[in-house]
């Protein structure tokens, strides 16, 4: 994977209650692909990160508010899940509105676990197929998508996947997404 991702500039956003795999494995496998990744929040300081939403696991820096970050110096947008981080996202207006944004103008943006809430609250996911945390379900089919369940899928410019465990195959689909030129999908 080395290489792929040179010059590439990938931005992560994320709450305190972030699940900490989510978070740490697609920085990684950016950052082995050549890419750099800033992390972006809703708050100034450091995230608190979880394990299975329970267990307090690291704190990270946050490199930049959302609502100053500027959408067109990024390659890509990564939301990792955990319960409480889109949770706090989707009640955002700044983190809401940069989602909607990257979605709208063709981004490269991949979404894991309950991520996917924060793209529900965007209003983007009406006619996509994604995958996310089971109990996602009825949200996702009550906001016009399709449900699915598998390991990572891939809509345009859109990747998600369920879970921590579905981590390889997320982070592998993602770094190809995040190589390819987006697609400018116009309004939906």
């Amino acid at each position: 994977m080395r290489g792929q991702l040179d010059g590439h500039r990938v931005a992560v956003l994320a709450a305190d209650g972030v699940e900490q795999d989510e978070l740490v494995e697609p920085r990684r496998a950016v950052e082995a692909a050549g890419g750099t990744t800033e992390l972006l929040s809703i708050a100034p300081g450091e995230l608190q990160a979880y394990r299975s939403d329970i267990v307090t696991a690291d704190r990270f820096p946050v490199d930049r508010l959302v609502g100053r970050a500027d959408l067109d110096s990024y390659d890509g947008l990564i939301l990792p899940g955990g319960t409480l981080c889109p949770d706090r996202l989707r009640t955002d207006d700044h983190a809401v509105a940069f989602v909607r944004h990257a979605m709208h103008i063709g981004k490269p943006v991949a979404a894991i676990g309950h991520a996917p809430w924060t793209l529900i609250e965007a209003g983007v996911v009406s006619g996509r197929t994604l995958t996310a945390w089971p109990s996602l379900r009825t949200d996702v089919v009550n906001a016009g998508g399709f449900f699915v369940n598998e390991k990572v899928v891939v809509d345009r410019n859109l990747v998600t996947s369920r879970s921590p465990m579905d981590l390889p195959s997320f982070c592998a689909a993602l770094v190809g997404k995040f190589t390819q030129h987006p697609e400018v999908l116009g309004r939906f």
